[in-house]
């Protein structure tokens, strides 16, 4: 690096010195480059890549799917997929220690203690079959000498640390029974615990919502200014870039094309490829110029492709020694809306709210009370034949990509499978249809014979996108369908779906916690807490004149995409958080949703979970 000295390490590597205040960074990368093994000889992923990371700084280092981003962190971590991928040449220096080549048994002692990490998708970084509380509490004892009590409590301090809430319920839980954002904050409870020189946040806020997101920014932030941590932020999303950032390296197909400090990249970027990158960040406001570009909202409601009329969706929580149901969990209680043709209707609100049980009992993946109606015809009591064919015009892609695939199939014949169940099409058809679904999501005719495993996050949430349209069904639920995606391919993605919405004339139940791209694709939106709705207008009543208070606060904790010398604080809860956990013989008391003109409606009486 030109700007720093440098200094010998144990292993006989220059690590460099910050000639800025002869302080010696935590983290220092020197010419990484990365190789996966094939027939045909090592291909590179990433090449030649070379930066520091001094205590209490942020680097964030952002770019497209298969940029290379991951497998950075992978490799300072030591997880890479050996012998298949591997560090060719380079350094990477952790203080004086340089970790390439590190045994297994020395890199166990580094992960966790000095150095953590955040994954990217959480049900595939924790252990199905042991608790929350003994997953937390192995990692706490594999570094900490700590008692078994004391570590629980290290343990249960971490949770109540990212607002999960009744978090000692939580610890008796497995992960299968929490929502994604939930999993998500244990992870990065997980990563706090043991309090670590140099975090590593491999997409740490995806699968959160906006209010929480902040809230852990937050908490990245105070244990910065506290213990003077390091953190390595890898993200697509740049209002969190905006926000978090000191420094920022833009990466493209394994490569650095830019870096500079967070203001330069955003005011003054000098590479094309970034400034496609700005371009392609949905900002709030933008959805409603849209609208006034193409008109204003309509007022005329189509007929509607699905009805919800008072759903209601309980979970019994069993206890005591008979094991009997002692409490119930109300995850959705009470919910009416109605979806018409080529319409998108979003549902807003924290994890654990209830939208994607909402999403799972329309598609009859959860028990339910109320009534559903897909084209005017009830889903109560279909036999086998008949939610066969409802399945054809209702299709949904789930939140986590690769827990939704198969790992033993190649992607293309996962997107066909719909169509061989259906019956639809020949072989060569489907192999036709399949090949232009590709295209149309960014892909390549030659992904269709990849295995799930071989592509990025984001690669495989477009092929669980080409499965859901390969139907052309009626109603498509999407559930954080783009979240894992980078801005550019999010972008591309959400004007495919509009585009479909016109050719075919699907309508859409848009789950997200991403309140820009809310705005940017729906027409109405939903706000949900604690298993109610609160609030339901159009995009514009919504994001122009809130009037519910938790919806304001939605709106107030998006990230801006613009770098600021004074960070902004994000808006923080107060009080207790609430619990949709009742006792057998009572439950949530009804909010009453009140039109106060054109349809838009309020909950009144929703003042004591405020």
């Amino acid at each position: 690096m030109s700007e720093a000295a440098t200094t010998k390490t144990a292993s006989g590597a220059s690590a460099p010195v910050d000639t800025a205040n002869g302080e010696k960074p935590v983290l220092s990368v020197e010419g990484l480059t990365i190789v996966a093994r094939t027939p045909d000889g090592d291909i590179p992923l990433v090449k030649d890549l070379s930066f520091k990371l001094n205590r209490g700084e942020t680097l964030c280092i952002a770019g497209e799917s298969g940029s290379g981003k991951s497998m950075t962190s992978l490799a300072i971590m030591g997880l890479l997929p050996q012998p298949a991928v591997r560090v060719s040449s380079g350094a990477i220096i952790l203080d004086n220690q340089d970790l390439v080549g590190l045994d297994e048994a020395r890199m166990r002692k580094i992960r966790g203690d000095r150095v953590a990490m955040i994954f990217q998708e959480p049900m595939t970084s924790l252990n199905p079959v042991l608790t929350i509380g003994e997953q937390l509490v192995e990692a706490i004892q594999a570094h900490r000498s700590f008692d078994q009590a004391t570590a629980y409590k290290r343990a249960l301090d971490a949770l109540n640390a990212v607002r999960i809430p009744q978090a000692e319920q939580r610890l008796r839980q497995h992960p299968h029974e929490l929502s994604g954002g939930m999993r998500q904050r244990v992870m990065i409870a997980m990563a706090l615990a043991l309090e670590p020189d140099l975090m590593i946040a491999d997409e740490p806020t995806t699968a959160l919502d906006v209010t929480v997101q902040g809230e852990v920014l937050e908490l990245l932030r105070d244990m910065q200014t506290e213990r003077g941590t390091a953190i390595m932020l890898i993200t697509h999303d740049m209002g969190v870039v905006a926000e978090m950032a000191d420094r920022v390296i833009v990466m493209k197909s394994g490569e650095m094309v830019e870096s500079g400090s967070v203001r330069d990249i955003f005011t003054q970027p000098k590479a094309e490829y970034t400034q496609s990158l700005l371009d392609a960040v949905p900002r709030l406001g933008t959805g409603m110029i849209n609208a006034a570009d193409k008109g204003s909202e309509t007022t005329k409601r189509p007929e509607p492709v699905l009805s919800v009329e008072n759903l209601a969706v309980r979970f019994n929580v069993k206890g005591g020694f008979f094991d009997r149901t002692r409490q119930q969990v109300h995850a959705v209680a009470g919910v009416s809306f109605d979806i018409g043709e080529r319409e998108t209707f979003s549902i807003v609100g924290e994890s654990g709210c209830g939208k994607s049980t909402i999403a799972k009992a329309i598609v009859g993946l959860a028990p339910f009370q109320g009534d559903i109606r897909l084209a005017g015809k009830s889903m109560h009591n279909l036999d086998r034949a008949g939610l066969k064919a409802m399945r054809r015009d209702i299709q949904m892609i789930f939140q986590d990509p690769y827990a939704s695939l198969d790992p033993r199939m190649p992607v293309g014949k996962l997107v066909a499978e719909p169509m061989l169940i259906h019956g639809i099409g020949s072989p060569i058809q489907r192999k036709e249809r399949v090949s232009a679904l590709f295209e149309r999501v960014g892909l390549t005719a030659d992904h269709m014979n990849f295995y799930p495993h071989e592509l990025s996050g984001g690669q495989r949430q477009r092929v669980c996108i080409a499965r859901a349209l390969a139907l052309r069904p009626k109603l498509i639920i999407a559930d954080e369908s783009v979240s894992a995606l980078d801005v550019s391919v999010q972008a591309r993605v959400l004007e495919l779906l509009k585009e479909l919405q016109d050719d075919f004339h699907i309508a859409y139940l848009f789950i997200s916690h991403d309140m820009a791209v809310v705005e940017n694709i729906s027409d109405r939106v939903a706000v949900m807490y604690l298993g109610q709705i609160v609030e339901i207008g159009t995009r514009n009543q919504i994001f122009a004149d809130p009037r519910h208070p938790y919806t304001k606060r939605l709106i107030e904790a998006v990230p801006i995409p613009e770098p600021s010398d004074k960070k902004r604080r994000f808006p923080r809860m107060e009080g207790e958080v609430g619990t949709p956990v009742f006792d057998i013989d009572s439950a949530p008391e009804p909010i009453n949703l009140i039109d106060i003109g054109d349809g838009h409606k309020v909950g009144l009486n929703n003042s004591q979970r405020e």
